[in-house]
């Protein structure tokens, strides 16, 4: 039998970051106006972008994938979750996406949506299933990372960028990835200096 981390030690950080994306969307066209990812509004120093954006969709459908993907991840990596570990976890990676696509990617001018994030809190849980002993963290790694390689070559699926209304950022699922990697490493080799 199934049974799901239901527990709040592991639940509450994934359901923190999903309440407020659901409640930043009731707040659509302003919330996009004031917190979305905006190349020129970096320039002015609206520095929180680089963390908002992450929380801001471009419509139901975008928001329902990412929720969705939110909600894998809690399945698959919850064991390793505690509140604050995954706030920070999902956190490091949002901000590192931001700053990553501001360097790495200047034509890339907008976005939004949890998908780079997601990635790197989905590669970080992979290495934490790998430091444990589950030979599945492996497979998860080597799949994320044929995933982000075919889409750094292919592109984006269109008929996704037809359902959200925007061209997907692969590049910041390749940030996120990384920066979850980076992430786990930093930790890592904090708690073995401990």
């Amino acid at each position: 039998m199934i049974t799901l981390p239901l527990s709040p030690k592991y639940s509450v950080g994934p359901l923190i970051i999903a309440i407020a994306s659901i409640i930043i969307f009731i707040f659509e066209p302003a919330a996009t106006t004031w917190l979305a990812y905006d190349r020129y509004a970096l320039q002015g120093w609206e520095t929180w972008r680089l963390l908002t954006a992450n929380l801001v969709h471009t419509n139901g459908y975008h928001l329902l994938l990412n929720l969705a993907g939110l909600g894998l991840l809690w399945l698959l990596h919850a064991e390793h979750y505690r509140i604050v570990r995954f706030l920070k976890v999902f956190g490091w990676c949002s901000l590192g996406t931001g700053l990553a696509i501001y360097i790495g990617s200047p034509d890339l001018i907008w976005y939004v949506g949890l998908s780079g994030a997601l990635h790197g809190v989905f590669v970080w849980g992979a290495c934490m299933d790998v430091t444990s002993g589950l030979r599945s963290g492996w497979l998860l790694l080597l799949g994320i990372a044929a995933k982000i390689g075919y889409e750094q070559v292919a592109g984006s699926n269109g008929a996704v960028a037809e359902l959200i209304q925007a061209q997907v950022a692969t590049d910041a699922h390749l940030y996120g990835a990384v920066c979850g990697l980076v992430l786990f490493f930093a930790m890592y080799g904090i708690k073995k200096r401990k």
